[in-house]
C-alpha cells in the first residue's frame, strides 16, 4: 500500500496553580490543567489488495523473507479522512503541615480524565473489467499484473502493468465501500496520598511513611458503519464530481525507489455527501461490541523509608532504605455475542453479530513487596560513588488487560463450513496478566572537575522474574445457532528468567572559559549500551503453550525482545544561551528495536535503527512571555518497520521535517 498524508495539528493548553500560606507551618497548593488537541489526516491510499493471485517466479532469502514475486491483484484507491479530538482535564490539591521543626505531614488528592475520539471516514473504489463509463479497460480484467522486488533495500519496488494507468480516475469504478469507523477511549484516575516525615539527630536522619490510593478506569469502544454500493451509474456521477489532483508533488522523492509517485485520488467528504447525502451519517445506535474494553484497577500501597547520613570510617555516606507494599485489584469486563454466518454472492463468508450480548467479568489481583536501598559515597570533593539495589514492578498497560475478542476469517471462498473458514479468535487483551517483577542493581561514578563539567558512568543489571507467552484456551462461541469450541489465543506470564545489563556514560560541559559571547556555548553527549535476553513471542506465529498440559507448539517466527529496547543509544546536544536567547541542536541515534502495538495482542513489529536531528530556539520577551520555535527531524529520516521478523519490510514512512511556533504566557 502507498499512502499520502496531509495533516493538521492544533493544540491548546491552560495550566494554573494557586499557593496559599496562612501560617508559617501550613502550605496549601491547588493546581489545574486543561488541554485540547485537534488533529486531522487527509489520507489517500493506493492498495494492492489481492497480491496472492497468480503468483509466479517467487523468491525468498534464507530467512524465508519475500524478495521477489510476480502476480495479479485488484488495485484500490481509498480516500480516508481521520479526525482526532483529545481532551485532558486534571487537578489536585496538596496540604503540607509542619507542626514542629521535626515533623511534617502532607496530604494530596488528584483527579485526571483523558478522552480521545478518533473518527475515520473512508471510501474505497476498486478496479474492474469495465471502467466507470462501462467501457472495457485495456486489461479487460479486475486484476492487474504486478512485479514486487525487494532485493535492493528496505523500499520494495512495485511495478504495475504499463497498460494500466494508475492516474486514470475512470479505472477505479467498482465495489464502492463507504465506511465510518468511530473509536472512543477514556482514561480516568482518582488518587490520594498521605505522608508523614520525622527528622532525627544522628546517623538515621529521617523516617518517612505514607499510604497511596488510586482508582483507574479505562474504556474503549469501536463502532463501524459500512455501506456497499455497486450501481455504476451512481459511481460515475460521484466520480465526476469528486475527482481531485494528486495532493503532493515529489511524493517519496527521498525514497531509494520511486516505482509509484502518484495515483487517482478523490475528495472523501465529497464522496460521502454524494453517496449518502451527508458528510457524516452518524454511528450505530448501539455501540456495544465484543471488541470493547472496560478495565477497572484499584491500587492500595504503603511505604516506610529511612534516610541516613554520616561517615563510614573517614568516608562520608548518605542514602536511604525502605520497602513499599502494593495491593492491586483488577476487573475487566468484556462482551460476548452470538454470530451469524453471511455468505456473499461470490461465495465469501463473513460473521455478523446477532445483537444480543452477554457480559463477562474477569477479575485479577496481586500483592507485591518492593524493598530498596541506595548509598552515595563522597570519595573526594569532586567524585561521588552511587550504589543502588531495589525490586521493581512493571504493570501491563490498561489496554493490554481488555477482555474483548477479535474474530479472524481465512481469505478465500467456497468453504464447506464455518470451521473451515474460521482462522483464529484472538483476545484483544489478557486480563489475567500479572506484573513483571525484577531485581535491579546499579553502580554509578560521577566526577565534577569544575562547576561547569560532569563526567559520569553507570553500570546496571536487571533480572526479570518471567515474561509473556501466548497460550490457547478453549472457549465456546455460538455461530449460526450452533455452539462451536474455538481455541482463543491470549498472553500469559511465563516462568522464564530474563536479564538486562548495560553501561551508560555521559559527558556534559559548558564552555564558560571561552571569551564573551562564546561563553554561552555548551554541550552534552551520552551513550548507552545494553544486552537483554528477554523473549516476547508473536501472538499468532510464535511458540504457543497449552496451559492445561504445558505442551509448547513451536512457532515459525523467533521471539522479540523488550518493547523499546535498543542495544545502542547515542544522544548529543549542543546549546547556546545568552540572556533571553536559547538555541539547541539535539541529535539522537538508536539501533533497531521492537515496538508493540497499543491496545492489546498484535503481531511483532520491529523498527530499524535511525538517527534524527531536532532544532529548538526560544526568546524570553520578559519573565512572563516567551517565543518558541521548534524544527523536528530536519534531516527527514525515515521510519522503517518490519513484521513479523526483522528484515521483512512492512512499512516505511517519510514524515519530513515538522516546524512549530509557539508563545508561552505565565500569568
Amino acid at each position: 500500500m502507498f499512502r499520502q498524508i496531509t495533516e493538521k495539528d492544533k493544540r491548546n493548553a491552560f495550566i494554573g496553580s494557586l499557593q496559599w500560606q496562612p501560617s508559617d507551618t501550613l502550605d496549601i497548593n491547588l493546581d489545574f490543567q486543561y488541554s485540547k488537541r485537534d488533529y486531522s489526516e487527509d489520507r489517500h491510499d493506493l492498495t494492492l489488495s489481492e497480491t496472492r493471485y497468480g503468483l509466479k517466479n517467487v523468491q525468498y532469502d534464507d530467512q524465508h523473507r519475500l524478495l521477489y514475486a510476480e502476480g495479479l491483484t485488484s488495485v484500490e484507491s481509498t480516500g480516508n479522512l481521520l479526525t482526532r479530538d483529545e481532551k485532558y482535564i486534571g487537578g489536585g490539591g496538596n496540604i503540607a503541615w509542619t507542626p514542629t521543626d521535626r515533623l511534617t505531614i502532607t496530604a494530596d488528592a488528584s483527579y485526571s480524565r483523558t478522552e480521545r475520539r478518533t473518527l475515520e471516514r473512508s471510501v474505497r473504489l476498486r478496479t474492474d473489467p469495465l471502467d466507470v463509463n462501462g467501457v472495457r479497460t485495456p486489461l479487460n480484467n479486475q486484476r492487474v499484473p504486478y512485479i514486487y522486488d525487494a532485493r535492493n533495500g528496505f523500499a520494495p519496488t512495485v511495478t504495475l502493468d504499463p497498460r494500466f494507468n494508475v492516474n486514470d480516475w475512470k479505472l477505479f469504478s467498482d465495489d464502492a465501500r463507504i465506511r465510518r469507523a468511530d473509536e472512543y477511549k477514556t482514561d480516568e484516575i482518582l488518587a490520594g496520598r498521605f505522608d508523614v516525615a520525622y527528622t532525627f539527630d544522628g546517623f538515621l536522619s529521617r523516617i518517612d511513611a505514607g499510604a497511596r490510593y488510586s482508582h483507574r478506569r479505562y474504556t474503549a469502544y469501536d463502532d463501524l458503519v459500512e455501506t456497499l454500493q455497486d450501481d455504476r451509474t451512481v459511481d460515475r456521477a460521484v466520480s465526476e464530481k469528486c475527482r481531485t489532483a494528486f495532493p503532493q508533488q515529489g511524493f517519496l522523492s527521498d525514497a531509494p525507489t520511486q516505482s509509484i509517485t502518484s495515483w487517482a485520488t478523490f475528495d472523501t467528504l465529497c464522496q460521502f455527501q454524494n453517496y449518502l447525502g451527508t458528510e457524516d451519517p452518524g454511528g450505530n445506535a448501539d455501540t456495544r461490541s465484543v471488541a470493547n474494553a472496560d478495565v477497572k484497577e484499584t491500587v492500595w500501597s504503603g511505604y516506610l523509608m529511612g534516610s541516613y547520613k554520616g561517615n563510614l570510617g573517614d568516608l562520608p555516606v548518605r542514602g536511604n532504605f525502605g520497602v513499599r507494599l502494593v495491593d492491586t485489584r483488577l476487573t475487566s469486563v468484556g462482551l460476548r455475542s452470538g454470530l451469524d454466518v453471511v455468505t456473499g454472492a461470490d461465495g465469501s463468508i463473513s460473521l455478523v453479530g446477532t445483537g444480543a450480548f452477554d457480559e463477562v467479568s474477569i477479575k485479577n489481583s496481586y500483592f507485591r513487596a518492593l524493598p530498596s536501598v541506595n548509598a552515595n559515597f563522597d570519595l573526594a570533593s569532586d567524585v561521588i560513588l552511587r550504589l543502588a539495589a531495589y525490586r521493581a514492578m512493571s504493570r501491563p498497560a490498561p489496554s493490554d488487560l481488555a477482555g474483548g475478542r477479535t474474530v479472524r476469517l481465512e481469505d478465500g471462498t467456497g468453504f464447506g463450513s464455518i470451521e473451515d473458514a474460521l482462522g483464529q479468535i484472538i483476545a484483544n487483551g489478557s486480563p489475567r496478566l500479572k506484573p513483571i517483577m525484577s531485581w535491579n542493581g546499579d553502580v554509578a561514578l560521577e566526577w565534577y572537575p569544575n562547576r561547569d563539567t560532569i563526567v559520569s558512568g553507570t553500570v546496571y543489571y536487571k533480572q526479570f522474574a518471567g515474561g509473556f507467552v501466548p497460550v490457547t484456551i478453549d472457549e465456546e462461541f455460538e455461530i449460526d445457532g450452533q455452539t462451536v469450541t474455538v481455541p482463543v489465543t491470549q498472553r500469559q506470564n511465563s516462568d522464564e528468567k530474563s536479564r538486562v545489563y548495560g553501561l551508560e556514560v555521559t559527558l556534559s560541559n559548558r564552555f564558560s572559559w571561552l571569551p564573551k559571547p562564546f561563553d554561552g556555548l555548551g554541550g552534552k553527549v551520552s551513550y548507552n549500551y545494553s544486552d537483554s535476553n528477554f523473549k516476547n513471542y508473536d501472538i499468532r506465529l510464535g511458540d504457543v503453550t497449552d496451559p492445561s498440559t504445558g505442551v509448547v507448539t513451536p512457532g515459525i517466527v523467533p521471539p522479540a525482545n523488550l518493547s523499546g529496547y535498543s542495544k545502542h543509544v547515542v544522544s548529543g546536544q549542543l546549546y547556546y544561551q545568552l540572556g533571553p536567547v536559547s538555541l539547541q541542536g539535539i541529535y539522537n541515534y538508536r539501533s533497531k528495536y521492537y515496538q508493540d502495538f497499543v491496545g492489546g495482542n498484535s503481531q511483532l513489529r520491529y523498527v530499524r535503527g535511525s538517527d534524527t536531528l531536532d532544532l529548538r530556539a526560544s526568546y524570553n520577551i520578559n519573565r512572563n512571555v516567551s517565543l518558541r520555535l521548534e524544527a523536528l527531524n530536519v534531516l527527514n529520516e525515515p521510519k522503517v518497520t518490519d513484521m513479523p521478523v526483522e528484515g521483512s519490510s512492512r512499512q516505511y514512512h517519510y514524515y519530513g521535517a515538522k516546524y512549530f511556533v509557539g508563545v508561552r504566557v505565565r500569568l
